[in-house]
């Protein structure tokens, strides 16, 4: 198999545009035509996984967390970092990082914490904003259809759980052909006019390439007529942190012994107590302490994620509780999700998750 099969497919379900501006997922180490038969998941990619990559023969190593944020100058050996990277490259073992993208799509990594917890009705905490464009495009009345049905096709015109959404609005257009034009109506040089139709629809910005092929390949004109709006509303379908309900209501102090269990955490960290049930739960793999406000206004009575520090606790005001189980035991579970999602549509292909415990943080209990 192709690397680029694996790659391609991933970024299909979370995109590369949907990755934070600091983040650098996708290839890291690797040719997009390089041969693999077998791939180790882990959320980390230290040393240690590159070792146990070359022992299983897994030719590829997909992570959660990226090896590389930053631009490497050197090549010397003396950082970690440094070091994966040369061992990989030595061993001709491809890289691939699958981050903040994994972390903002619907189905991603926090929906894998608000199942392991047992929450329903789950939505985006806090959508992303500048996914969206709006295409703008005028077509012969007759040949309307034919465009507005290869849009939808290619992706366009999705609202929500609505699809097929467009704006049409009839009206005339003009134009003299000039010489060497085919034009598909009227003749060169007569000032010709036609009965169009404005089509408006929205996609988002990773699609942008493919619904423009699709407007180009049934529009009859030779030269096609559009244009391209950012939109700043935000996308629905893609953002940081889920919210969801319980089944039933828990007292607080059994709803954390429950995180606790199902998380496989060593410890919780929380706030005070606020006395009320706990049926609303957001939640947010790694560090989540900046969607406090967003789970504080959708009324949200926990907040399970990690990396609080100490004054940010005070932000809580006993309007929830926030409970920091840990940046590693929030994520652990992406490598599970990454198996079930490869094997989905690979279902032939070899896949390790890792042995080992790539936790930088220790515990006494």
């Amino acid at each position: 198999m192709k690397l680029n099969e694996i790659t391609a497919y991933l970024e299909g379900l979370a995109p590369l545009a949907y990755q934070e501006d600091y983040d650098n997922s996708g290839l890291i180490v690797g040719y997009a035509d390089q041969e693999i038969n077998q791939a180790l998941i882990s959320l980390d990619c230290t040393e240690a996984i590159v070792d146990e990559a070359i022992a299983t023969n897994c030719q590829l190593i997909i992570s959660h967390h990226p090896i590389v944020f930053k631009g490497l100058k050197k090549f010397n050996g003396k950082t970690y970092v440094e070091r994966v990277v040369e061992k990989a490259v030595k061993n001709s073992i491809a890289v691939y990082a699958i981050h903040t993208n994994l972390d903002h799509v619907a189905a991603g990594v926090n929906k894998k914490i608000a199942d392991k917890l047992g929450l329903k009705n789950c939505r985006i905490l806090s959508p992303k904003k500048s996914l969206l464009k709006k295409l703008v495009t005028f077509v012969p009345l007759v040949q309307a259809e034919q465009v507005r049905e290869a849009l939808f096709a290619a992706g366009a015109g999705s609202i929500g759980n609505y699809s097929g959404c467009s704006f049409n609005a009839s009206g005339t257009g003009t134009y003299k052909a000039g010489e060497n034009t085919n034009p598909f109506a009227g003749e060169q040089g007569i000032q010709h006019q036609e009965d169009e139709v404005r089509i408006e629809t929205v996609f988002p910005v990773n699609l942008e390439s493919k619904i423009l092929t699709a407007l180009f390949l049934a529009h009859p004109y030779e030269e096609v007529a559009y244009d391209l709006y950012p939109i700043t509303n935000p996308y629905q379908e893609v953002g940081a942190g889920l919210i969801g309900e319980l089944e039933f209501p828990q007292e607080e102090l059994s709803f954390l012994h429950h995180v606790k269990t199902q998380m496989k955490a060593e410890v919780v960290r929380h706030t005070v107590f606020t006395g009320k049930k706990v049926i609303k739960v957001a939640v947010c793999g790694g560090s989540g302490s900046f969607l406090l406000k967003d789970a504080i206004r959708a009324g949200a009575d926990v907040f399970v994620t990690a990396d609080f520090k100490y004054h940010e606790f005070f932000d809580a005001e006993g309007k929830l509780v926030i409970a920091d189980i840990g940046h590693f035991e929030t994520e652990q579970f992406t490598q599970e999700l990454l198996a079930e999602i490869i094997s989905k549509k690979f279902p032939n292909f070899a896949l390790r998750l890792t042995k080992i415990n790539t936790n930088p943080v220790k515990y006494i209990i």
